[in-house]
């Protein structure tokens, strides 16, 4: 039987980026980033979550920031010129991105939107997101990833 492949992992395939999945139990329910780091034996500092907010100005933005981390509006705001940016209500995330909460990777959204990795992410050989569906992650260089999603880094958490 062949592997499943996510949506997000044909979209690498297909620009002939090299990736490792992983997959996770989730029958649990704990679908978090800290449960799915600690389901995975992954140092949590290399597991990064996406975060999708709208502006002041109604767009929408895409921050990937360390599971155990908080994204810091004001410097997300900050990074992408914003007045302010407020987290997407759970509800809206399929409606905006394509994807479900636990399953929201930076690759293939239903649009294409600005998006900010935290520069942490440049900080290691390779980074983890998720791979677009629940118990899915992949993982590779963050700089491909940084260059497929179109996106800028900047210092975007609390602390």
């Amino acid at each position: 039987m062949a592997e499943f492949k996510t949506n997000v992992m044909r979209m690498l395939d297909k620009e002939k980026v090299p990736y490792t999945p992983h997959t996770y139990d989730h029958g649990d329910g704990a679908i978090d980033g800290a449960s799915v780091a600690a389901k995975m034996g992954q140092d949590p500092a290399r597991v990064f979550k996406t975060l999708v907010t709208q502006g002041a100005g109604k767009s929408y933005f895409v921050f990937v920031v360390p599971v155990l981390a908080e994204l810091d509006l004001k410097k997300a705001a900050k990074s992408v010129g914003e007045k302010s940016v407020a987290m997407l209500h759970v509800a809206d995330i399929n409606k905006v991105t394509g994807y479900v909460r636990g399953g929201c990777s930076p690759l293939g959204m239903k649009k294409a939107y600005r998006t900010v990795f935290d520069r942490s992410a440049l900080a290691g050989a390779s980074i983890i997101v998720s791979g677009g569906r629940i118990g899915y992650q992949i993982e590779l260089a963050p700089e491909e990833l940084i260059r497929l999603a179109r996106a800028d880094t900047a210092d975007i958490i609390c602390g």
